[in-house]
């Protein structure tokens, strides 16, 4: 296994720049792994592929506005910092600007309700810190769009999913921006569980693999939560032959993770860091299905898909897509894989 295995080319100009409206009228791929069919439709078109009975599972996480201006406290010196991932429950990983002069036990004011602590030095110049008051951060940064997006976005909402309610990502768990709350509610009608997990996503999203083999990269680890209602359903889908569907690569790996970790041969409540790098031969515990958006070359993300629904199935995908001019990356297009 190489990491030039996952790469392809794509013309710039299919990279999304804006999120499309209304959000449920993007193109949706379907991808039929039985049968190797491709079917090119709209994603309100989701609801034919859905039966009565299945569980689909959403990452409803919230991004929070990662970017911060602020100076720091005794001389003055303007700061910028940027969150990368959260650590503990109240520490952060970020770069801070000016990183030499901030050192553990330096403090930034961001605004008179906000102080951020420096409290060490982490790998690659990294900083921890924490938040005197993490409640009022919504209102004090700004979001920091992936770095291929160079269009302003006129409404921040419009990076975070409709059912997002628990802050703490950084990046969007963007295959759940194409749904709408009408579809939701004729998803459910047609007898679909709705279940909602958190996996708080990093920016590590949009990390490239550098190491020719990938089983040489770490990926940085994410913080998520399974409930009890929801694995206790979640066993009751396995029981009842139902089918379990995965919005996003985020909610694959915290479910895959949650199964890895239970002891018994259901999958148990589960609260912890997520470090689950799924490559080509993992053998999927959890997940019948999934839906997805198109990922960039050699990245983790891509090589998840290409595991879930194998090289050559994936490959045909994304060159049929490119074909089709469809739009990638995370205001773009999905994906839904059977």
């Amino acid at each position: 296994m190489k990491t030039s295995d996952f790469d392809y080319l794509l013309p710039p100009g299919l990279i999304a720049q804006t999120p499309i409206e209304p959000r449920d009228s993007s193109k949706l791929l379907v991808l039929n792994r039985a049968t190797g069919v491709i079917e090119h439709r709209r994603f309100h078109d989701i609801l034919e592929y859905l039966r009565a009975g299945d569980a689909m599972v959403f990452n409803d996480s919230r991004v929070i506005p990662a970017r911060f201006k602020g100076t720091r406290a005794g001389s003055g010196g303007k700061v910028e910092i940027l969150l990368l991932r959260r650590q503990a429950p109240d520490l952060w990983e970020a770069l801070v600007k000016p990183a030499r002069r901030l050192q553990p036990g330096a403090v930034v004011e961001i605004d008179p309700a906000i102080k951020a602590e420096i409290k060490e030095v982490g790998e690659k110049g990294m900083r921890v810190i924490s938040f005197s008051d993490e409640s009022a951060l919504a209102k004090a940064g700004e979001v920091p769009l992936p770095p291929y997006i160079h269009e302003p976005l006129a409404n921040p909402e419009r990076y975070q999913t409709v059912y997002a309610r628990l802050t703490g990502s950084v990046a969007a768990p963007t295959a759940g921006l194409h749904f709408t709350p009408a579809l939701l509610d004729q998803i459910r009608q047609k007898g679909v569980t709705c279940l909602f997990t958190t996996l708080h996503v990093g920016l590590d999203t949009f990390r490239p693999v550098t190491e020719d083999d990938p089983r040489d990269h770490v990926i940085y680890r994410e913080y998520g939560t399974v409930e009890k209602l929801v694995a206790d359903e979640l066993n009751r889908a396995r029981r009842e032959g139902r089918r379990i569907i995965c919005v996003g690569t985020t909610s694959v790996r915290l479910l895959e993770q949650a199964a890895l970790a239970s002891k018994t041969g259901e999958i148990e409540p589960f609260e912890g860091w997520v470090d689950l790098f799924i490559l080509p031969g993992h053998r999927f515990r959890l997940v019948d299905a999934m839906v997805t958006n198109f990922h960039l070359p050699r990245s983790t993300l891509l090589m998840l898909v290409t595991a879930f629904g194998g090289k050559k199935l994936i490959a045909e995908a994304y060159r049929e897509a490119i074909e089709k001019k469809y739009r990638f990356y995370s205001f773009g297009d999905a994906m839904l894989i059977l």
